[in-house]
This record gives C-alpha cells, sequence and structure tokens, in this order.
C-alpha cells in the first residue's frame, strides 16, 4: 500500500460554518458516517461506518503511517476528523506528533492545494468543472449532507435563534434507505472526483518544499492559539449593553423605532433635507464634515460606534474556541491562489483591528473586571475600547510571553532588489527610515523624520504605500491623500516624482510585462532578472527564484479598454465568480513581489521550528516563547535562492497579543 484517496461523510451537534473543523470534531455528537477510499488508484470503496462497516486494520494503520501518502481534498477536514475518530475508537493508532493529538500532517496531500497551486478555485465542485472532468460533483449532496449530517432543528425557542450548537434527533439511515444509498454514491463520487483532479495535473506537480510548508502549517493549525475566554465573555457583555444604551440614545434623538434601520435612518435624514444614497462608515463620516447640523452629527456619531464590528471577532472566539481554551484552524494555506499567501479564517487574524491606546492593559483590566462606568469615564466610546482591546484577546497558553517577530519593510525590500534600485537597497542596508530617503529623493532635499524639511515625509511615506505597484493618483487617494491634508492638484506632481526617483522599479514593471506577453504569444520562456515566464499546457506559469511557480490559467493577450494590449486569464473575481480577469505588468510585479515575501516568511518559519508558533500574519509571527532576539536572528538570515537580499526583522514580547 503506498496511498489512499480519501473522502469522509461526519455528523455533528456543531455548526462547521461556525465554529471550523476543529471544534465541529471534538462534539460530543460527532462521528463518521461514510469512509470512501481508493487504495493505490483501484476503484472506491465506500465503508458504511455508520451502519457497523469499518475499513480493514491495514487502512486503519496507513492512516497514522508516514509512508503511506494520504490524498484528500480541504485534507485537513479528514486529518482532523480522523484524529477525533480514532481518538475515541482506536487511541492506539494515534500516538501524535510533537504533543499534538493529531495524525501527524507529515505524508498528507490535499488536492484543493494541488488545484490552487495551478490557478484553479478551491471548491471541488468548481474546480472540476473548471478542469471538465468526465464526472462531476454530485449536485444533491448539499440536500443529502442537510439531511443525514445536520440534527433536526426542535421548535424550542434556544433553537429558533441562530446558534452554534443543535440538539434535535439525527436522520438515520434506516429512516430513508433510498436517500442512505444516494448519500454513499456521493461519497464514492467525491472520491473519483478527487482523483480525477490528481490524475488531471500530475504533470503540474506541487514542489517538495511546499509540501513542507503544508505540513507546518497544520501543525500550527493544530497547536492554536489561547484565548482567555474570560475576557472575551466580558467584552461581549460590556458590548451589549453600550450598544443598547447607544441605540437608546439614537432613539431619543430621532423618534424613531429602530434608529439602526438604514432605511429608517435614512428617512430621517431626508426630513432633515440630507438624502444619502449610502450610510457606510466612509459615507456617513464625510456627512458629519459635510452637514452643518449638529444634531446629524450627533446621530451619525453615535451610529457609527454602534456599527464597530469587533463583538464579531469576540463571536468568533467563543465559537471556534476547542475545550482547552484554544482555537484551531484559522490558517488556509494556499488561500490565495495569486500567490500564495496564508488566508484567514474563523477569527481572521488577517484584518483585526489596530491597538493604540497608550494604557492598553489598564483598560484591558477594567473590561475583564466588567467595570464598564469607568472605561466609559476614562475612555468615551466602549465600542471604540472593545475593538482596540481584539488582539489582546490573546494569550500565551504556557504562562510565559508571546514574542512577536516581523520582517522590516519586506515587500519595499523585495521589489529594490528585484528591480535593482541600489539607492534604495543601500537605505536598508544602512538601517535607514524609507519614507524619509524617498521624500529626499522624490524633492531634492535633505528630509529627517521630525528633523530637516520633516513635513515632507509623509508625502514621502504615502507616495511609498500607494505606488510600489503602478499605482496612480486613485492610488494616493484611496490611501487618504486627501484627508492627510494633501492638495488634488498636487497628486499628479506625486506620482511623477515617485517613478522619476524609481526608474529601475518602473522599468522592471514594463520589463515583465513585455515577457509575460512574449511568453504567452510566442510560446518561448522570457526571463526577467530572477524571475522566468513560460507558456505550458494552457497555463502562464511565473517561476520564483524560491522554485515555486505561479499559474495563471488559460491566458490571452487581447485588446484593452485603453487601446493597447492586455493579458487576460481565467480566474476568481472580486465577487468570488469564476471569470476572464485583466492583469499587466504593474499587477504582476505586485503578485510576485508578494509571493516572494510570502516564500521568505515560510523560510522563516521552517527555521523557528523549534518553537510553538501559534500564528502568523503576512510579514508577522507569533511565538509562545519569550526569545526574541534569537527569533529575529534566525529571521533575519539570507535566503540562499535570493542572495543579496538584506533581510530584517524587529520583534517584542508581551503579556497578551498586540501591536508593538
Amino acid at each position: 500500500m503506498k496511498s489512499l484517496s480519501i473522502d469522509l461523510e461526519t455528523r455533528s451537534g456543531a455548526d462547521i460554518s461556525k465554529c471550523g473543523v476543529y471544534r465541529y470534531a471534538e462534539d460530543d455528537d460527532f462521528d463518521i458516517l461514510l469512509f470512501g477510499v481508493s487504495v493505490d488508484g483501484e476503484p472506491v470503496t465506500v465503508y458504511d461506518i455508520a451502519n457497523g462497516e469499518l475499513p480493514p486494520e491495514e487502512i486503519l494503520a496507513a492512516l497514522a503511517d508516514g509512508s503511506v501518502t494520504k490524498w484528500a481534498y480541504n485534507a485537513s477536514f479528514e486529518r482532523v476528523c480522523l484524529s477525533s475518530w480514532l481518538k475515541k475508537h482506536r487511541p492506539e493508532l494515534i500516538p501524535g506528533y510533537h504533543g499534538l493529538p493529531y495524525l501527524d500532517p507529515v505524508g498528507w496531500r490535499c488536492s484543493m492545494v494541488l488545484g490552487a497551486y495551478n490557478g484553479l478555485p478551491l471548491g471541488l465542485g468548481l474546480c472540476g468543472a473548471v478542469l471538465g472532468l468526465e464526472q462531476q460533483k454530485m449536485a444533491e449532496g448539499k440536500e443529502l449532507i442537510r439531511k443525514f449530517c445536520i440534527p433536526e432543528k426542535d421548535n424550542s425557542e434556544a433553537q429558533k435563534q441562530e446558534t452554534l450548537f443543535h440538539t434535535g434527533r439525527f436522520t438515520q439511515p434506516s429512516d430513508d434507505p433510498p436517500g442512505w444509498e444516494r448519500f454513499k454514491a456521493y461519497n464514492k463520487r467525491d472520491v473519483e472526483v478527487e482523483m480525477q483532479i490528481q490524475q488531471k495535473l500530475k504533470n503540474f506537480p506541487v514542489p517538495d518544499r511546499v509540501w513542507e510548508e503544508y505540513a507546518l502549517d497544520q501543525e500550527i493549525n493544530d497547536r492554536g492559539i489561547m484565548i482567555d475566554t474570560e475576557f472575551v465573555k466580558q467584552a461581549m457583555k460590556m458590548d451589549a449593553s453600550a450598544r443598547a444604551k447607544l441605540t437608546r440614545c439614537m432613539q431619543d434623538l430621532t423618534e424613531l423605532e429602530n434608529p439602526n434601520s438604514v432605511p429608517q435612518l435614512k428617512g430621517w435624514l431626508e426630513s432633515r433635507g440630507l438624502k444619502v444614497d449610502s450610510l457606510g462608515k466612509k459615507e456617513a463620516k464625510a456627512l458629519i464634515k459635510e452637514t452643518n447640523d449638529p444634531l446629524v452629527q450627533e446621530v451619525l456619531s453615535l451610529r457609527l460606534q454602534v456599527a464597530k464590528s469587533s463583538v464579531r471577532k469576540y463571536e468568533a472566539m467563543l465559537n471556534s474556541v476547542c475545550k482547552d481554551g484554544r482555537c484551531r484552524g484559522m490558517f488556509q494555506f494556499y488561500g490565495a491562489n495569486r500567490s500564495g499567501r496564508w488566508a484567514g479564517r474563523m477569527i481572521q487574524l488577517q484584518n483585526l483591528p489596530q491597538n493604540k491606546l497608550p494604557d492598553l492593559d489598564v483598560a484591558r483590566a477594567l473590561v475583564k473586571a466588567g467595570d464598564e462606568e469607568t472605561v466609559t469615564l476614562l475612555y468615551g466610546e466602549v465600542p471604540a475600547v472593545l475593538s482596540e482591546l481584539v488582539r489582546t484577546a490573546f494569550i500565551p497558553g504556557n504562562g510565559s510571553k508571546f514574542t512577536v517577530a516581523d520582517f522590516s519593510a519586506i515587500e519595499a525590500r523585495v521589489l529594490a532588489h528585484l528591480a535593482g534600485e541600489r539607492w534604495r537597497e543601500q537605505v536598508f542596508t544602512e538601517g535607514g527610515d524609507i519614507y524619509s530617503a524617498s521624500a529626499s529623493k522624490m524633492f531634492g532635499v535633505p528630509v529627517k523624520k521630525h528633523g530637516i524639511n520633516g513635513e515632507l515625509r509623509q508625502k514621502g511615506k504615502i507616495a511609498e504605500l500607494a505606488l510600489g505597484y503602478g499605482g496612480s493618483e486613485g492610488a494616493l487617494r484611496s490611501m487618504g491623500a486627501l484627508e492627510l491634508g494633501m492638495k488634488e492638484e498636487e497628486l499628479s506632481e506625486l506620482v511623477h516624482a515617485w517613478r522619476w526617483a524609481n526608474k529601475r522599479i518602473v522599468k522592471f514593471w514594463w520589463d515583465v510585462d513585455k515577457a509575460a506577453k512574449q511568453a504567452i504569444r510566442e510560446r518561448v520562456t522570457a526571463v526577467v532578472g530572477k524571475i522566468s515566464f513560460e507558456y505550458k499546457c494552457g497555463l502562464l506559469r511565473i517561476t520564483l527564484p524560491s522554485g515555486r511557480e505561479l499559474n495563471y490559467v488559460r491566458p490571452k493577450i487581447e485588446p484593452g479598454r485603453y487601446g493597447d494590449d492586455i493579458i487576460t486569464y481565467d480566474g476568481l473575481d472580486v465577487t468570488k465568480h469564476w471569470d476572464r480577469i485583466e492583469t499587466y505588468g504593474p499587477k504582476l510585479v505586485e503578485n510576485i513581489v508578494q509571493a516572494i515575501s510570502r516564500d521568505l516568511l515560510a523560510d522563516a518559519m521552517k527555521r523557528l521550528w523549534q518553537y510553538p508558533i501559534v500564528g502568523h500574519v503576512h510579514d508577522e509571527v507569533i511565538i509562545e516563547e519569550d526569545d526574541p532576539e534569537e527569533i529575529c536572528r534566525l529571521m533575519s538570515q539570507p535566503a540562499d535562492w535570493l542572495p543579496g537580499l538584506k533581510l530584517k526583522a524587529d520583534g517584542y514580547t508581551c503579556r497578551t497579543y498586540r501591536k508593538d
């Protein structure tokens, strides 16, 4: 036995869409119903576990055997669910690894990652459709899952509400024998579709280094990160109280039954001479500045407080927390297939609110004590305080401290290195301030932070953040240039000044554009510095210095909106639909730079393997260990596949997670 292709059908009282697979699989009502498996590519067998039909001993033993390759689509689901089932029924077959009570991810392969690596969508059904497989995922699967895997809701008041757990009766196979046979056929078909994906992509394998990263990713997800559940519960309680008070205040001011209703509030605003199309955060803030009506300003300010979304983060924490107090499964490997970056799941560490309160620990202690009165007295807006405290809900599980370390200006360093923009590389080598240096280069005068011509540094900063990937005036506006006091007529000048100062970067954009088009048109390999471009079997393959590839499906050269030829390819658009997408040199450069930055973080995490990594965000790692100096030293080591790039990592320790 060399390989298994596996698909499971399971049941649980927990709602997996709200709690994630780890909490789902440890629910008391969790069980495996069907175990579909192919051994070494042979026809699929479905073992009806719900009716007492267990897989053979050699298959069960192979699940923990690192020499047997286990394939599944979204394999983390099968691995975690099988870990839970084995712990309950065959604990001797799950020794755990690195102190974690799960099947060792080494030896597991995910066909969803295989598809994503090759530019395909993450869903099994859509992936199969894009590949044009002979057999497709059965459409009636969702209906069968609702029938057999989710308990029937009872009619109690608790179950009428949207809850995480359901306590009704599960539909049994004997309740609907024909439906159960269709469910078994559905399970079998899923394995067959997964195997077809593997076969279809056999000539486009995922490199071993990426599978090593996948195993590390699974270990980080298995370890999880501890949350302070008492603090989270108090924060949610305080949030509910504060929102109720704010809503009552809005009711008193507007005399509306529900001032949080957009239609009702729009009508009220219209009665005061203000007709608005949207009441989003940006629009509400703009309206507060534009109107001279103090009552409208007060009502909209209250609305912005009520609309703070931090409570959703707290809810996600309580929904996904496991019985040992840790939240697991927060990182989706290859979640962004344009760059291969990780995506956030459940709590979404990638978009936590910032924390700027100078006395964060004092505010946190007051919230944990439930002292809403003092929080209001000291800070005014309770929702804003709770938003800033979201990060601090994460605590080290070993009673020690977190070390939080991140790369310094990683994307700017990578871009400068690839383009050969020597003056920028010199700034990084000497440990200088890139924002001041950029402003100095752009305006031809010395610029020092808090010093000579210091007022120009802000322009250098916003230009650096907005213009590195072909951005123009619109990018500056989106970055908040006008809100920072810049004038509309300055923006074009700022774009030209930055591009003049970074001629090699601008040249790199269009060299990449030319190389990609040449590869597509002429079916040749084109090279720009350390990056190669190749058209192969319907894919534009961009090979990075690490050896990893970025893949664009069915690329073409087509007329663009502005008369020039442009590259298009099949991919997921902003609405998550599979469609034709346009790209060009600067956008490809953005993908390349972010992909290389991702590879550098992955390399750093491999060097940090001896430390308990519990989280990571783009260029940052969170570790349950008080050793910032050594951790930063390991992160700063140069990559052997990108010699000459100077890396720098900075770190700090904290007793609760936060931005320093």
